[in-house]
């Protein structure tokens, strides 16, 4: 199998289609994505994710904030299970939507766990990560208030951040409180999207 030209074992595919699984039965009962997506889950929403994990394809220690459905948290964990290494958690305050990531980390053998708090708590929570990890969560100005106690924890981590159509706008918004390299990916999933990738935020002074 392969996800945005890249292959997956076996093991990682079968622990994919398990997921998919599991989220259909979900999304049945509570709001996980926009029910006009979820006939499209592999690639609006699996492929989409995966490309998260493709620009930092090896053991860290992630924090995905806002995990919702699973997306891109989940997936990540789900791709880190390959690895010797690393450890994904997943930040989602809804009790519905933190105990059907639970199921899934638990029934998918993913490397991850979760913390149903509000994420201006987690940093009191996990005190280090290396790379954080939001998908349709908040402006990117928000993001980087949320990321900013574990930047000044680690002056070396990174941002990975999907984005629309509106991101110039968002970045030139940030750019008034926050200095930041730089980099943009273009998503390969969505034609209008890409994927930031921020290094070494820090607050403007």
């Amino acid at each position: 199998m392969e996800l945005n030209g890249v292959r997956v074992s076996r093991e990682t595919q079968g622990r994919l289609q398990h997921f998919a699984e599991l989220f259909q039965k979900w999304a049945k009962t509570i709001n996980l994505v926009a029910p006009s997506t979820i006939n499209d889950l592999w690639q609006r929403h699996i492929a989409d994710s995966a490309q998260i994990f493709q620009l930092h394809p090896k053991p860290a220690r992630w924090v995905d904030l806002g995990s919702g459905g699973g997306f891109p948290g989940v997936i990540t964990a789900i791709l880190l299970a390959e690895q010797a290494d690393g450890h994904v958690d997943l930040v989602e305050s809804n009790q519905k939507k933190a105990a059907f990531l639970r199921v899934c980390l638990r029934e998918c053998e993913a490397r991850g766990s979760v913390h149903a708090i509000r994420i201006e708590e987690a940093p009191k929570v996990i005190g280090h990560c290396e790379v954080i990890s939001a998908r349709a969560l908040a402006e990117l100005d928000v993001l980087l208030d949320y990321a900013a106690p574990w930047a000044e924890r680690n002056e070396n981590i990174r941002l990975l951040l999907h984005k629309g159509r509106d991101y110039e706008r968002e970045v030139q918004k940030a750019r008034g409180r926050w200095e930041f390299d730089l980099v943009k990916h273009n998503s390969v999933v969505e034609r209008d999207s890409v994927i930031l990738e921020l290094n070494r935020p820090r607050r403007r002074t």
